[in-house]
C-alpha cells in the first residue's frame, strides 16, 4: 500500500514551527506535547518528526533509530508525567488511531498517552 502524506496537517505545521505547542519532550526524531483539549489529567501527544501517516506506516517505513527514539520517548514522557505504574504512578493508556475506522483525525502518526485518573474500560462490551 502506498501512503500519501499530507504535509499541511496540523502536526506537520507544529513540527515546522508554524503553530505553537506546549512541548513536554523533544528528541532527535520525536516531539511530545500536551493536548490542547485534554481528555484526562495527563494527555500528551507523541509524534515522530518524519512524514508517517499512521502507526503501520511508521512501523514498516521508519528507520530503526526513529522507531527506537519514538519508543524511548514514550517511556520518558510517562516518567516525566508520573504515570508509570512501576515508579509510583497508577498507569496510563496508550492509543494510536489509524484510518477512518480507527477515527484518526490527523493524518500524521501519533499516540495519545492518557493518565492521571481511572480511564474505565477502553471499549464497551457487546
Amino acid at each position: 500500500m502506498a501512503y500519501e502524506y499530507d504535509d499541511q496537517n496540523i502536526f506537520a505545521k507544529i513540527l515546522r514551527g508554524e503553530i505553537p505547542n506546549d512541548t513536554v519532550l523533544e528528541t532527535e526524531h520525536t516531539l511530545a506535547f500536551n493536548d490542547i483539549a485534554p481528555q484526562a489529567p495527563v494527555h500528551v501527544l507523541v509524534i515522530p518528526k518524519g512524514p508517517y501517516v499512521c502507526h503501520d506506516h511508521f512501523a514498516l517505513s521508519a528507520s530503526e533509530a526513529q522507531i527506537a527514539d519514538f519508543t524511548q520517548a514514550i517511556g520518558q514522557v510517562c516518567r516525566l508525567k508520573g504515570v508509570q505504574p512501576g515508579e509510583g504512578g497508577n498507569g496510563f493508556r496508550l492509543i494510536s488511531n489509524a484510518g477512518a475506522d480507527g477515527v484518526q483525525e490527523v493524518p500524521h502518526m501519533h499516540v495519545h498517552i492518557l493518565g492521571g485518573r481511572d480511564l474505565g474500560r477502553m471499549l464497551a462490551q457487546e
